[in-house]
């Protein structure tokens, strides 16, 4: 399966391979590209036979942030698109990162080569981020005059920790693997982030899927609403599981010691 020119898509056994496919502009971030990753990630949302995502850029990078045209444009004075919507991400560029938050399934950014501005944004929307040893990352919109507009402000300092997130964002300086993974901007580094990736979407894939479904809610939940709130989210969520049919077939595939065979969810 492939979608329109600026976003590739493959799904292989409950997989969804999504690729930023503007190698020749190192993905940049133009308009169109805003629209489809807003519509790939709906579709993949309401596809209940993908369990897992891989979020990757295609060619020498991830994604060099917005497209020169774009700061052409704020040159003139226009405005980046907004559309009224009933969730908070207003602005088709924070829905471009949202979307992937508010996705049921797991996503996994696999990072090579830069992730600047906007294309640094795009991996914090993932659930977890690989990136490669010599992989680029920058909070790169004071070098634009501008701020981070794409979810960053709000997404960053719960991952680094808000001191950190401000000096990134003050400086702009380019962090690499290593000290990204020790910042917390990614989860851990690899050779090979897309290779692992694939190989950590599969493993997921492999899980009972309404139970990855609702942990990723429940561990979305976490810090944003009380723990009266979250505790009792837990419960309702493990009575809505118990006695299901994936339920039981995990016991009776570990019971007897065999892969499970879970169906799709409803």
């Amino acid at each position: 399966m492939s979608t329109a020119e600026r976003i590739s898509c493959t799904i292989t056994d409950g997989v969804a391979d999504v690729r930023l496919n503007r190698p020749d502009k190192l993905n940049a971030l133009d308009l169109a590209m805003f629209e489809e990753l807003v519509a790939t990630g709906e579709r993949l949302s309401g596809d209940s036979g993908v369990r897992a995502v891989v979020l990757s850029g295609e060619g020498r990078g991830f994604c060099a942030g917005l497209d020169f045209s774009v700061f052409g444009e704020m040159a003139d004075g226009t405005a980046p698109p907004r559309l009224e919507t009933g969730g908070p991400a207003k602005a088709l560029a924070q829905q471009a990162v949202h979307i992937w938050t508010l996705m049921p399934q797991p996503v996994i950014a696999a990072v090579h080569g830069v992730a600047f501005g906007g294309g640094l944004q795009i991996a914090l929307g993932a659930d977890i981020r690989l990136v490669a040893p010599d992989a680029r990352l920058s909070v790169l919109e004071i070098k634009w005059g501008i701020n981070p507009d794409m979810t960053g402000t709000q997404v960053l300092p719960e991952l680094v920790g808000r001191d950190v997130a401000k000096e990134l964002t003050f400086t702009g300086r380019v962090v690499e693997g290593e000290e990204a993974a020790a910042l917390r901007l990614a989860t851990r580094v690899e050779t090979d982030p897309h290779a692992a990736a694939l190989a950590l979407a599969r493993e997921i894939a492999g899980k009972s899927p309404e139970a990855i479904r609702e942990s990723k809610r429940l561990l979305d939940l976490a810090g944003r609403v009380s723990l009266d709130e979250g505790f009792e989210a837990e419960q309702v969520a493990i009575h809505s599981l118990i006695g299901t049919p994936n339920q039981l077939e995990a016991i009776s595939a570990n019971l007897e010691k065999r892969p499970p065979k879970f169906t799709d969810p409803a």
